[in-house]
């Protein structure tokens, strides 16, 4: 698992052992950064779900103003501040121990202009952060919410001003993206 470009292009990141984190495959996130490529630069990011920080290690080495990492489990905090350290992009990141919804619990709205949800699969986890992020309308104007799902499953619709848009397939994974309408 490496950063595939800007300032931090080329380093290995760590990841956890065992099975119970589920790293982004790099086919998913290639694809996944060929589409957001234009609307990363200068972005408050939210990478909910951090795992590793892959996602939002590869924002902050994109040119992301600053990234706030969020993760349950404290072994995957841990490997996200070494990771994000190994590629010098602290200082533009905060990291969280703490479940989803008390995290977003806090946030204001418009805060971010882009958020990554990557769940355990099949937790429920996905359509509860949907919708509360719907809720408290954390996401700013023309901003995004990146899903990684298995294919079969079927996210929902958001209420205005929120928009679904395409979803992408690799395999048996799924990227769909949710637009917020200015």
């Amino acid at each position: 698992m490496r950063v595939i470009t800007g300032s931090a292009r080329g380093k290995r990141l760590k990841s956890l052992p065992g099975m119970d984190t589920r790293p982004t495959t790099d086919r998913v996130k290639e694809g996944l950064f060929n589409i957001l490529q234009f609307d990363i630069e200068g972005r408050r990011v939210l990478d909910l779900f951090a795992g590793t920080g892959q996602l939002g290690i590869e924002c902050l080495s994109r040119g992301a103003a600053f990234c706030d990492f969020v993760d349950s489990a404290p072994a995957a905090l841990r490997i996200v501040r070494e990771n994000a350290a190994a590629c010098a992009l602290t200082q533009r990141a905060a990291f969280h121990q703490q479940a989803a919804d008390a995290f977003l619990a806090g946030c204001r709205p418009g805060t971010y202009g882009l958020v990554f949800l990557d769940p355990p699969y099949g937790s429920g986890c996905l359509e509860q952060a949907l919708e509360r992020i719907a809720a408290i309308d954390i996401v700013q104007g023309n901003g995004i919410i990146a899903c990684e799902s298995p294919v079969e499953q079927t996210l929902p619709q958001l209420p205005a001003p929120y928009e679904k848009g395409r979803e992408y397939r690799y395999g048996k994974i799924k990227l769909t993206l949710y637009r917020r309408r200015a």
